[in-house]
């Protein structure tokens, strides 16, 4: 994300998302954002699709082809299909860094200045410039990726269940490893809800099949770092272990991995194709679920302003196919949690959880709150530990 939360944000601020339904424009609930409660009542008006210009702000560039940025590119262009917009209707700055609101800004202004009157700014960086310049540009419809910001008008957030697919492919890494020892290259530490809920949801896939495993984790302090994201994957395999997951966004862990005789799980896209010989499944969004939905109810004038949580059932977060070095209990393992996770039966964060240091999460015959997963899991699951 990324970009997702920040240290300072998660510090600082209650995340509350609203959870999706499926479409842009499902949900009519409210959501607390530092303190304030904003209910969901667009007054916007619909635009038609000959007249649509969607400006998409990218941290990196598309044509790396895997990780982050490819995918949601990937999603931009599954929605220019399905509802037959023109190349022409379609304008990215690819390279914005997230760090730098100048560069944010212009990258935005720029798309304004070109006849944007939607923008996807895909990066939790971006968020503040977007709450600006939405403003600014009330006829303008600006909807962000990842962050908790929005004014239930013309500025939403999106994002979804990705610890779904997490503990799914916690659940092959688990029956994977042979030395017990499971390495995680996370972009962000403890601090950052998003990351750390994902490592947890992950490391609770592990001990359901392999309790005797354990999770490693490795922080790189950046969203966006080939460099650091191999050499750390190194470090953990060079401590003993055999499988190597990931939350950042090149497949330097994955390419490392191969190179290292071991195994991986790729995130974002299908790193399969980037390391065949590692790869065990990918924890993958399919971001033109959303970009879709958005951009129909934008045409369609049903569009409410609404931030959109959405998950598996709707499609937007998924796991790819096994490898077929996978261990052959992997696929009834994941089949069996898939369908409880999509008949409701089973939320990941369920009843009473045991963290690392000792403390208890949650209550037996409850789950944690959307709000609770996406902005208070500052902790690690029992078989965790940060390198």
């Amino acid at each position: 994300m990324k970009r997702l939360l920040s240290v300072v944000a998660m510090a600082s601020m209650l995340v509350c998302l609203v959870a999706g339904c499926g479409s842009a424009s499902s949900n009519k609930n409210s959501e607390a954002v530092a303190g304030k409660t904003i209910d969901a009542k667009s007054t916007m008006k619909p635009i038609a699709k000959d007249d649509l210009k969607i400006g998409v702000i990218h941290i990196t560039d598309p044509a790396e082809g895997a990780g982050y940025t490819y995918t949601h590119d990937l999603g931009i262009q599954k929605m220019q299909k399905e509802l037959g917009l023109k190349d022409s209707q379609i304008i990215r700055k690819n390279n914005v860094a997230d760090t730098d609101p100048a560069k944010i800004e212009t990258a935005m202004r720029d798309c304004i200045d070109e006849g944007c009157n939607v923008i996807f700014a895909t990066s939790f960086g971006f968020m503040d410039i977007c709450e600006k310049l939405a403003k600014e540009f009330p006829d303008v419809y600006f909807s962000h990726g990842t962050g908790y910001k929005s004014n239930g008008n013309n500025f939403n957030n999106y994002f979804g269940r990705i610890y779904q697919a997490r503990y799914l492919s916690g659940l092959a890494a688990g029956l994977q490893t042979k030395t017990n020892k499971i390495g995680y290259v996370a972009a962000m530490d403890s601090t950052n809800s998003e990351v750390t809920g994902g490592i947890d949801a992950f490391a609770m896939g592990v001990n359901k099949v392999n309790p005797e495993a354990k999770v490693y984790v490795k922080v790189t302090g950046s969203w966006f770092n080939p460099e650091g994201e191999t050499q750390a994957a190194q470090a953990l395999i060079d401590s003993g272990c055999d499988v190597i997951a990931q939350h950042c966004d090149t497949s330097g862990p994955q390419t490392a991995a191969e190179k290292a005789g071991v195994y991986g799980v790729g995130y974002n896209s299908d790193m399969s194709k980037d390391a065949p010989k590692a790869v065990i499944c990918s924890v993958m969004w399919d971001w033109g679920v959303y970009y879709t939905s958005a951009v129909k109810s934008i045409m369609e004038g049903t569009w409410d302003g609404s931030n959109y949580y959405a998950g598996m059932k709707e499609g937007l977060v998924t796991l790819t196919e096994l490898a077929s070095f996978a261990n052959p209990k992997a696929k009834e393992e994941i089949e069996a949690a898939k369908k409880q996770i999509l008949d409701g039966s089973f939320n990941v964060f369920d009843g009473e959880i045991e963290t690392n240091d000792g403390k208890k999460i949650g209550e037996a015959g409850k789950t944690l709150s959307d709000a609770d997963i996406t902005g208070k899991i500052n902790w690690y699951f029992k078989n965790v530990e940060v390198k």
